[in-house]
């Protein structure tokens, strides 16, 4: 096994932490546009408008704005608030550095493939100091092409001089992470996401340290 592959939100960065946090540092610092809706009401309704990043924050402030009624800012203040600060929040899931520094102490080649806006989840990565562990980093507004299309994850195997059978994939989505790297070739690994069924990855991970173990077995056999 020579390198392994991670997608970013929801597998890397918690982001269901990390938006939670914004939503609430959002909620305090436009105070005085928001009190007449209560805070909590407001960090729930804006998680659940933005469906684990599947909808985009111009969708979800258009409809939070209108929902409250709010009047003393705009969606696009809203937004623009998300897109330049959303970084401040991020949070990493547990182990992140260790679990990254362990498979660099074990010359496995790391990559990253995320579908979003560019400086956005740039912003992100840097956000978690770990730019430095990644030999590719692909962002899928900058390449063009998005997962699960095949070709991202081609492009990545290449960088890195690996063959499919050769690389892991790591991510928290059944279908864009999991099944479309399946069909690629590579082996999988799925980030346990509460609330969403996979049946189809080769492992199952809740810790992000599990990784380095499954690696270090599947060498040994």
């Amino acid at each position: 096994m020579k390198a392994v592959l991670f997608d970013l939100d929801g597998t890397l960065l918690d982001r269901d932490s990390s938006i939670n946090i914004f939503a609430e540092n959002q909620y305090n610092k436009y105070y005085k546009a928001l009190q007449h809706i209560d805070k909590d009401l407001y960090i729930n309704c804006f998680t659940e408008l933005d469906n684990r990043g599947m909808v985009w924050k111009d969708k979800v402030y258009q409809q939070l704005v209108k929902e409250f009624s709010i009047t003393d800012l705009t969606w696009k203040e809203l937004l623009d608030d998300y897109i330049s600060r959303f970084c401040y929040s991020c949070k990493p899931f547990s182990n992140l550095h260790q679990m990254l520094n362990r498979l660099k102490n074990m010359n496995i080649k790391l990559g990253m493939i995320t579908n979003g806006k560019g400086t956005f989840q740039r912003d992100s990565i840097n956000a978690l100091e770990i730019d430095k562990y990644f030999s590719i980093i692909l962002i899928s507004e900058l390449e063009g092409i998005k997962k699960p299309n095949p070709k991202i994850y081609e492009k990545a195997l290449q960088h890195l001089q690996v063959q499919p059978h050769e690389c892991f994939f790591v991510g928290d989505h059944p279908e864009n992470d999991i099944n479309a790297a399946k069909r690629v070739g590579m082996h999988t690994i799925w980030k346990y996401t509460s609330g969403v069924t996979c049946d189809s990855a080769d492992f199952v991970i809740d810790d992000l340290n599990e990784i380095p173990i499954i690696m270090k077995d599947f060498q040994h056999d």
